[in-house]
């Protein structure tokens, strides 16, 4: 590898690196610091913008002690915490070691952005990294995963990426001298939000997918895909291809903005069936606009044309002559390094601090970081404050489409047809080898005689994370197989949220239970409720509820299990009452619903209803001339885990269900209890 490509490597790498701190700390602010939204959503939020602004103090810290000393001081703190995160045992050490690890992040893209003023190869090639080892992992970070193999693969990147750190002398070229490379620095934010939140999210392409393979039968809910599904394959190969293919600039300029904006647009849209199109849009919008923004700057540009013109057809040669080994697309004839600047005659920036340049380039990156909070922070506290958010990644479309258009035109790149070749399709093989892994379980056959009875599970899964804040999904999945469930109803379900990590909870605990699901989305396409079930599923469909003041999206979904002969109607749930209210009016369209839904059909209706056996919305149930199957049980309290006190997840069933052995086993693989009940076919 050529010594001036470190720079890229080592940034791409750190970009890792950091997007895995990133998933810890995230959901870390929300399960351990909010305590499962007993934080009020103003002082959670002030807690966590609260590191990006400490941050702003990086690029003066930089300027003190020297951009070398202060990367490689900032990137072994980084490196340590993303090691000390996979032995923590969560709680209180996971939250501050997640916080020190970030803020150490947040330091070395400072100190990084001191001495590099061309961070769009490095940030595209990490997060195109980063989504394809996701991909590879199911979308269940190495993080959680501990063992041999993921300690000695998270090792081996944290060791590569100090590696790359150590041996890198970043070369500036002309940094300072022109705003672009600043632009591109203050984008980095904004990208991050995109692409964890939409464009180059495995778990959000998992989602997308189960959508698109979805049936008629069951209208705008997701499935597990019948077979490898094309989306996380497309979405990795058309962000490559937009990075590493240049088109004309005016077409470009019109087609990669355009696309990224109307990906964000379709995301905001909330409907179900449009997500794929919007992923695959924002992915290809992503990747292109990046590749607009790696420009020159200004004043590097001008003294390229001032260089005599036999210097600068030698330059040509020798930059388009090593461009076709570079997998950062390093520019033909252009100003890249220590060397060229003597060669010009103009001196070359010291590496010590970067300079002014270097210093506003730091406060351009921990800037756009900020920005990176404040839309995470925004777009999902209106899920506790019930304000609208789809502007959140349509102003962030906005603002990385707008610097994509203005961005003055960079030097000609030219790589040999195998190099983007080679890289777009081995992305978008592992991709598909991570699809194949992790497939999820074939559909059932239904039983050749109806059972006699039926176990149910229902159970509020927190996103799969436990009380400790550790994502643990291998304790979920022991909570439910240990009563050998035959039908499973899950509230909070995530498919790729990134303020919970972005992981498909959902695919991941399918898989370890061996069971297929419909899902059914509720506060926007990849948050909600789903039914996994050892039967066929034959039909099913969802009904968004009013929120009635809850500013949180609520569903309820029906599905119809083929039980060798006989049908039975499911209905899962999740109630959102508004603050300090119960659920009455939610709980009557459910009860109308599923009454309607069963049609006369044996019904088993269940959830967090987040409303107890005395309560008015608990009546509406009963009103509606349903049995409540865990009565013999009673108390059956159900929250917190550790010490339950309430009992608001429920099964109820219709007249003719006969229930038994309900129980509600202890575990704090979530803040719920799982209820399980066997019930008796008429």
């Amino acid at each position: 590898m050529r010594h001036r490509h470190l720079p890229t490597v080592a940034l791409a790498l750190g970009v890792v690196v950091l997007l895995d701190v990133l998933r810890v700390w995230l959901p870390s602010i929300i399960t351990i610091f909010g305590q499962a939204a007993e934080t009020p959503a103003e002082l959670l939020g002030a807690f966590a913008l609260g590191w990006f602004v400490l941050a702003l103090a990086a690029p003066v810290l930089v300027r003190r002690l020297g951009a070398r000393p202060a990367r490689l001081a900032a990137a072994g703190l980084l490196a340590a915490t993303r090691l000390a995160l996979t032995a923590a045992p969560g709680g209180r050490v996971q939250l501050w070691l997640a916080c020190a690890g970030l803020l150490a992040g947040l330091v070395w893209l400072a100190a990084t952005a001191a001495t590099v003023d061309r961070p769009a190869p490095g940030l595209a090639f990490g997060l195109a990294g980063a989504a394809v080892g996701h991909a590879l992992l199911g979308t269940e970070d190495l993080v959680w995963r501990g063992g041999v193999l993921g300690w000695a693969v998270s090792v081996l990147l944290t060791g590569a990426f100090l590696a790359a750190q150590s041996a890198a002398e970043p070369a500036a070229g002309l940094p300072g001298r022109g705003a672009a490379g600043r632009i591109a620095w203050l984008l980095v934010g904004p990208v991050l939000l995109l692409a964890g939140q939409l464009a180059l999210a495995p778990a959000l392409w998992d989602a997308a997918a189960s959508y698109w393979h979805g049936s008629a039968d069951l209208p705008g809910l997701g499935l597990p895909p019948a077979h490898l599904a094309a989306v996380p394959e497309l979405a990795i190969g058309l962000f490559l291809v937009a990075v590493l293919i240049r088109l004309p600039r005016p077409v470009a300029r019109l087609l990669w903005p355009a696309a990224l904006v109307a990906g964000a647009g379709l995301f905001a849209a909330d409907r179900a069936g449009w997500l794929p199109a919007a992923v695959l849009l924002a992915a290809a919008g992503l990747g292109g606009c990046l590749a607009l923004v790696d420009t020159v700057t200004d004043r590097g540009k001008a003294l390229a044309h001032r260089r005599s013109g036999k210097a600068l057809v030698r330059a040509t040669v020798a930059g388009t002559a090593t461009a076709s080994g570079s997998v950062a697309g390093e520019g033909a004839g252009v100003l890249t390094g220590p060397d060229d600047a003597a060669r010009s005659g103009e001196p070359a920036e010291p590496h010590t601090g970067g300079g002014d340049g270097g210093r506003r380039r730091g406060f351009a990156v921990v800037g756009g970081m900020l920005g990176f909070a404040v839309g995470a922070v925004a777009y999902y506290a209106a899920y506790d404050l019930g304000y609208p958010n789809g502007w959140v990644p349509v102003l962030a479309a906005l603002a990385v489409a707008a610097a994509a258009v203005a961005a003055p035109p960079g030097a000609a790149r030219r790589f040999r047809t195998p190099v983007p070749a080679w890289t777009v399709l081995g992305a978008m093989l592992l991709t598909a080898v991570g699809g194949g892994i992790h497939r999820p379980a074939p559909a059932p056959h239904p039983p050749a005689t109806p059972p006699a009875t039926v176990r149910v599970v229902a159970y509020n899964i927190r996103m799969g994370f436990g009380l400790d804040g550790r994502l643990d999904l291998d304790a979920l999945a022991r909570a439910v197989d240990g009563s050998r469930p035959d039908v499973v109803l899950l509230s909070e379900v995530d498919r790729g949220w990134l303020l919970n990590g972005g992981h498909d909870t959902l695919a991941l605990l399918a898989g370890r239970l061996r069971m297929p699901y419909v899902f059914a989305p509720a506060a926007d396409p990849v948050w909600g409720d789903a039914v996994l079930s050892r039967f066929p599923v034959r039909a099913g469909e969802t009904r968004p509820l009013a929120a009635h003041g809850a500013p949180t999206g609520a569903q309820a979904l029906g599905v119809t299990l083929d039980l060798g002969g006989r049908d039975l109607a499911v209905v899962a749930t999740h109630l959102q009452p508004p603050p300090g209210q119960d659920p009455v009016a939610q709980a009557r369209e459910v009860a109308a619903f599923a009454t309607r839904y069963a049609a006369g059909r044996p019904l088993v209706l269940g959830g967090d209803l987040n409303t107890e056996p005395a309560d008015p919305a608990f009546a509406e149930f009963t009103r509606a001339g349903l049995v409540d199957a865990l009565t013999a049980a009673r108390p059956l309290r159900t929250s917190p885990a550790d010490d339950p006190r309430t009992q608001i997840d429920h099964v109820l069933v219709s007249p003719g269900l006969t229930a038994s052995g309900a129980t509600a086993p202890r575990t704090t693989a979530s803040d719920h209890l799982p209820v399980v009940v066997t019930l008796a076919l008429p």
